[in-house]
């Protein structure tokens, strides 16, 4: 048999496979290069043929398999489903001063004979800057030059929120990460929560939250008068120093800006 130098690489246009775990992705427009290298005269062409097709093929199986179609939505799980429930305790200071530690408290009982499958609480400042921020206790100032527009008005201490009388922190982070979830509630039980918060910017604002039953949207909470367990709080933060008395032992011990109030629970808020 006589043997000839075959043609130059073959290229073909197709996707390249960028393999990344469980996912793929292709980028188009990367050549796939097929060498025929040195071929017999009269079975060269058959045989470059056959392999560019075998490639084609191949670089169309992992194409599909990175378009995410197989995936299970997360809500897959969560049942469309109404669960009662009733805000028991809703505290925060009204009053605040800067640098000075407070505590935020919202207490929810589950009034229903389901188990609540995943008490979440979401919080956020209200008007247009608490809602733009991605932050639970901060506002998003809108100036282009700034790198990270969110600005805190609280600064959430490490290691909460907790359930109250506990030391460990509890309410896992979300994809939202002004929603903190709690997990399941028993029929009957409370739940109540902790955010220990330091104010460090002056004004006044209205804090908001509201208690959901699941993640999705599908799993709803409702409160005894048929409406969503929610509510605000009117703060007023102000740079006044704190001050301070004198104990019956003597020491020196500051003296709060302003004791927790009721909420407003109606569901208004500014902006």
């Amino acid at each position: 048999m006589t043997w000839v130098l075959g043609p130059p690489p073959t290229t073909v246009r197709g996707p390249r496979v960028l393999n990344s775990g469980k996912n793929r992705r292709s980028e188009p427009g990367t050549p796939w290069y097929v060498h025929p290298g040195l071929r017999g005269r009269g079975e060269t062409r058959q045989a470059g043929h056959g392999r560019v097709a075998g490639f084609a093929a191949l670089a169309a199986t992992f194409l599909l398999a990175g378009c995410g179609g197989g995936e299970e939505r997360q809500d897959v799980d969560e049942v469309e489903r109404t669960y009662p429930m009733e805000i028991v305790t809703s505290e925060f200071p009204t009053r605040q001063r800067l640098a000075e530690r407070t505590q935020l408290r919202i207490g929810v009982r589950n009034d229903g004979d389901r188990p609540i499958p995943d008490l979440a609480v979401t919080i956020s400042l209200s008007g247009p800057e608490g809602r733009n921020s991605l932050e639970p206790f901060s506002i998003r100032v809108p100036d282009p030059n700034l790198a990270v527009p969110d600005r805190p008005v609280w600064i959430l201490e490490s290691g909460f929120p907790q359930l109250a009388g506990a030391d460990e922190a509890a309410g896992a982070t979300t994809a939202n990460q002004k929603t903190f979830a709690f997990g399941e509630l028993p029929p009957g039980e409370t739940l109540s929560a902790v955010w220990e918060v330091t104010p460090v910017r002056t004004g006044d604002w209205r804090l908001t939250y509201q208690v959901d039953a699941g993640l999705f949207g599908k799993a709803k909470a409702e409160t005894p008068d048929g409406n969503v367990p929610l509510g605000s709080f009117a703060v007023r933060i102000s740079d006044e120093p704190t001050q301070t008395r004198v104990d019956g032992q003597g020491n020196v011990v500051p003296i709060p800006a302003g004791g927790a109030q009721p909420n407003d629970t109606s569901g208004s808020s500014n902006g």
